[in-house]
C-alpha cells in the first residue's frame, strides 16, 4: 500500500446507525510496538466512567507532539479518513496504551456524547492472539445488548464512533499475554 492511499475495511458494522470499521495488515512491525510496551511506564490511573472510579486500570499517556511524527499515526489517519464527510475533518485530543490482564475489572463506557461524533482508533498490539485468549472488545447497542464484538489480533485496528457503549474484556485465566490496546481520540472539527 502507497502511503498516501485510504485502506479498506476488513470488516463493517453498524451499531445504532453508529459505524465500526476494521482494519488488518497495516502495522508490519508489531512485535518492535509490543517489545517497547514490555518496558513502558504503566500506572494504574484510567477510569472508565465518574462512578466506578475506585477501580483503576493501567495506562500510559503518549505525547501528541511526538505521535504525530509516528508513522503509526499516519497509517491511523488514513484509516479515520474514511469516516469522513464533506467539511469534516478529525484531529487528535488524546493517546494513550491500556494494559489488561486476567483479574482486571474494565467497565463499558462512552468517549463522547452522542451529537460530538468523535472517533476513537483502537489499535491491538500483541505478536499473536489466541481465540480462546478472551480479549475481545464488546459493543452494546441503546437496549445494552451485545451488537458485536472485536477479537485482538496482531496489529488490527477498530475505528469507531465514540458514542458507541464498548468495553474491553480482559484475558481469561489462560492467557498469559498482556491484553495491550492504543487508543487515538480523534474530535469532529470544520475542515479547513
Amino acid at each position: 500500500m502507497n502511503m498516501t492511499s485510504v485502506p479498506a475495511p476488513s470488516h463493517e458494522m453498524m451499531v445504532d446507525g453508529r459505524p465500526i470499521r476494521v482494519f488488518d495488515g497495516l502495522l508490519p512491525n508489531v512485535a518492535d510496538y509490543v517489545q517497547g510496551l514490555s518496558k513502558a511506564a504503566f500506572t494504574r490511573s484510567e477510569i472508565a466512567r465518574p462512578e466506578t472510579a475506585e477501580y483503576k486500570h493501567w495506562a500510559t499517556e503518549v505525547k501528541l507532539e511526538g505521535l504525530v511524527r509516528q508513522p503509526i499515526f499516519e497509517i491511523t489517519q488514513r484509516a479515520v479518513v474514511t469516516f469522513t464527510p464533506a467539511g469534516i475533518a478529525y484531529r487528535p485530543y488524546r493517546a494513550y496504551t491500556n494494559v489488561a490482564s486476567y483479574g482486571d475489572m474494565l467497565f463499558t463506557h462512552t468517549d463522547c456524547l452522542p451529537e460530538q461524533h468523535d472517533l476513537t482508533a483502537l489499535w491491538y498490539f500483541c505478536e499473536r492472539w489466541d481465540v480462546e485468549w478472551g480479549g475481545e472488545t464488546m459493543f452494546y447497542d441503546a437496549q445494552e445488548e451485545i451488537a458485536c464484538a472485536v477479537r485482538p489480533r496482531p496489529g488490527r485496528l477498530v475505528v469507531f464512533d465514540g458514542a458507541i457503549k464498548h468495553v474491553g474484556r480482559p484475558p481469561n485465566r489462560i492467557c498469559y499475554a498482556p491484553r495491550y490496546t492504543f487508543a487515538i481520540k480523534f474530535e469532529r472539527v470544520a475542515a479547513s
